[in-house]
């Protein structure tokens, strides 16, 4: 989503005003979960993006109707392209037919990026691509497709792809202002200013992924100098984009732009041999920030899933030079979606970066830092951690598909807006035609609070929760757990419920909106609860005494007195050290 910008001093970390942004997306295959679903997760991290769900009808155009392309940041009009005779409806990331797309915007170089030019935003490559593709591999197709079409104005950018049987990583940046050579540029077929160099991964079944605004795909497959044309199981693993007509074969699972090398050679960024070529290092070479503030969100979650993980700690706290984190691993156990959900929940708890242990936390053991990320102390430059769980989120999802299921009732988007730690995962079905109120798009804005809106009523939670965080958030996870857990089981059972019905009348469709409204109407209702709890129990740094789930009273009927919980003796001391002549008691 907005804009994550590469700095050029060392330490800086994500750090570029209001367009600073940086997502965060986990992939899992169908071998990797519990229930033979396919997932993706997504967090849109922004601290001006407005949390709601976007929905797009289906629809069927005439021969000759035009779409008029909007950059997905700023609003801007861009340029109208040819529309297609039918999209599909897309309800937030995914679309009727269980496909799914999240992001996360790594930079890199800035010759790729820096120089403005008329093309396709990440943005709307994402959208419009779900309005008229049906899978993974469509998906890929209309995406390379755009940009070799119609250019590309946006970032380096990682994709997370999938549908109920296949999951993939498409990392992509432009080509433009780039230093290439005119003697070289002749002898080459490719445009060298237009459209994009990528590549494309399908994950290994049973394996999961990650990227979180570094480039992860270093050396990749190539196809042979000699193309074999016939077609047969085995031949075609792997395919450039001269033969993109051979995507849809099963055995493909590499991709990538027939002059992704050839153009890193002609601007001097690559000179050795073609096996050895690394799209993320050559595109998007590490920097600090790339490890530590981006590719050691991948490691925490690696490390909450396989035991093993703890050797790659040292390349994801900076070290270029230590074993750098693999792009798909194999998870010690299978996963199910609320494993998932918990997942994105991480403030590198359980390792040396953890965020609640470090004194910076507060003597209530807050895991957020305000920005700015970097700061400087006595000449030294120093990082506050970016964790997956991060207070500007916007929205962020689990995107669920589960191929046994029809189209419209296997996709579940497991929608939550603001921080992923403090969240709710409501499910919102991919055939649903109607939005629910709390998550409706100009149901109030970042410059406008509602009392319906589900961003503002989670805001006001979340922020509340920060001032006593140890405390308050053990109360906030007790309400989540068990609106998670009901979900999860209710959609179990609409499931079985709804499998079997037709959609003749919108029969299906009316149910599918019932549910989704239901549950999304239901954790307003806890939240509000929730809000008002909360604020009873806590106001003016006391604790409300409770029993048995009910506030203490006096023999009267008034309130009992409240606890008075003191400071951790750590925080006392260091008021001491600091103040504690003038405060000291003297007699």
């Amino acid at each position: 989503m907005k804009k994550f910008l590469l700095l050029g001093t060392m330490f800086a970390m994500m750090m570029a005003g209001t367009a600073a942004m940086a997502c965060t997306n986990f992939l899992f295959t169908k071998g990797a979960t519990k229930d033979g679903s396919t997932m993706i997760t997504y967090a849109a991290d922004s601290h001006t993006l407005y949390g709601e769900l976007y929905y797009r009808k289906a629809a069927n155009y005439p021969e000759g109707a035009m779409f008029m392309l909007v950059d997905w940041d700023s609003g801007r009009k861009l340029f109208e392209i040819p529309q297609v005779a039918h999209t599909y409806s897309v309800v937030g990331n995914m679309n009727e037919c269980q496909l799914a797309i999240g992001e996360t915007t790594y930079g890199g170089r800035e010759e790729c990026w820096k120089d403005e030019v008329k093309g396709i935003d990440y943005g709307s490559l994402i959208y419009v691509t779900l309005q008229r593709a049906k899978n993974a591999r469509e998906a890929i197709y209309w995406m390379t497709k755009m940009v070799a079409d119609y250019g590309y104005c946006s970032e380096g950018e990682s994709f997370s792809i999938c549908d109920p049987n296949e999951v993939w990583i498409l990392e992509l940046i432009g080509k433009r202002g780039a230093p290439v050579k005119a003697d070289i540029a002749k002898k080459m077929k490719y445009k060298y200013t237009d459209g994009a160099v990528w590549v494309a991964r399908r994950i290994p079944d049973g394996y999961v992924s990650g990227h979180a605004n570094q480039a992860r795909i270093t050396q990749f497959p190539q196809e042979p100098a000699k193309w074999n044309k016939a077609k047969g199981k085995g031949l075609h693993t792997v395919i450039s984009s001269n033969h993109m007509d051979y995507i849809y074969e099963p055995e493909v699972e590499c991709v990538y732009s027939a002059d992704v090398i050839n153009y890193a050679r002609a601007c001097g960024w690559f000179n050795g041999i073609n096996e050895a070529f690394s799209f993320a290092d050559t595109y998007a070479p590490l920097t600090f920030s790339g490890i530590r503030g981006c590719d050691a969100r991948v490691y925490a979650m690696f490390n909450r899933v396989n035991k093993d993980m703890k050797r790659y700690e040292k390349y994801a706290m900076g070290d270029p030079n230590a074993e750098r984190l693999p792009l798909w691993i194999r998870p010690d156990n299978k996963v199910d979606v609320h494993q998932v959900m918990n997942l994105m929940r991480d403030h590198y708890e359980g390792t040396a970066m953890d965020m609640s242990k470090d004194k910076g936390a507060g003597p209530f053991e807050c895991p957020y830092r305000w920005r700015p990320m970097d700061f400087e102390v006595d000449g030294q430059a120093y990082v506050h951690e970016r964790a997956t769980s991060t207070q500007q989120t916007g929205f962020s999802f689990v995107a669920q598909c589960r191929s046994w299921l029809p189209s419209k009732v296997g996709g579940i988007l497991w929608f939550g807006v603001d921080d992923t730690y403090s969240t709710c995962y409501c499910p919102m079905y991919c055939g649903i035609t109607k939005i629910p109120e709390c998550f409706r798009e100009g149901n109030g804005g970042m410059l406008t609070y509602s009392e319906t809106s589900a961003f503002w009523l989670f805001n006001r939670v979340t922020n509340f929760v920060y001032s006593r965080y140890c405390d308050m958030i053990v109360d906030l996870q007790k309400v989540q757990n068990d609106l998670e857990t009901n979900f999860i089981k209710e959609a179990s059972r609409f499931d079985d419920r709804v499998k079997n019905t037709s959609d003749k009348d919108g029969a299906l469709t009316n149910q599918l909106n019932e549910f989704s409204n239901r549950m999304a109407g239901r954790m307003m209702r806890e939240w509000r609860n929730l809000d008002q709890y909360l604020l009873v129990k806590y106001i003016d740094g006391n604790i409300k005494k409770e029993n048995n789930g009910k506030f203490e009273r006096t023999a009267t009927g008034g309130a009992a007195f409240p606890n008075q919980p003191k400071y951790p003796a750590w925080f006392y001391e260091m008021i001491v050290k600091d103040h504690g002549d003038v405060i000291k008691q003297t007699f």
